[in-house]
């Protein structure tokens, strides 16, 4: 004698919306996976500025440091080799004119020495600058 097994139609619904709910969220990706606001302006500057630049004072490198660059004149930091147009520049970085600079650098300081550097777009740049901004920690 062959047993059959039986269900009821209320388990194979569980059984579906087990197997619907599963799907769903295998395909979403969880809030765990999805950077954070800082974690994402940390992402942002390890891409586009980490190989030149650094957020710890005094540690130059191909480029100034930016550590507490917002506040600074540009050109100022005493252990650097600036262009003399970067020297020259006679502003104080603020959010906007960084911004703008990590854009088109050539719109702000003409000459500068981030050649053949190209830009960023304003959104990443923008998330640099929060970055900078909160001292440069994720």
């Amino acid at each position: 004698m062959q047993s059959r097994l039986q269900t009821s139609p209320s388990s194979s619904l569980r059984t579906i919306a087990a197997a619907g709910a599963v799907t769903l969220l295998l395909s979403t990706p969880s809030l765990a996976q999805q950077p954070a606001g800082n974690e994402a302006a940390h992402q942002a500057f390890n891409n586009s500025c980490r190989t030149c630049h650094s957020v710890k004072e005094g540690d130059n490198r191909l480029g100034p440091n930016l550590n507490k660059i917002l506040g600074r004149k540009a050109g100022a930091l005493p252990d650097y080799n600036y262009s003399s147009a970067m020297k020259d520049a006679g502003f104080v970085w603020d959010q906007d004119k960084l911004a703008r600079f990590m854009v088109k650098p050539d719109e702000v300081v003409s000459g500068n020495k981030m050649q053949p550097y190209g830009g960023i777009s304003a959104e990443e740049a923008g998330k640099i600058v929060a970055y900078l901004q909160a001292g440069g920690t994720p």
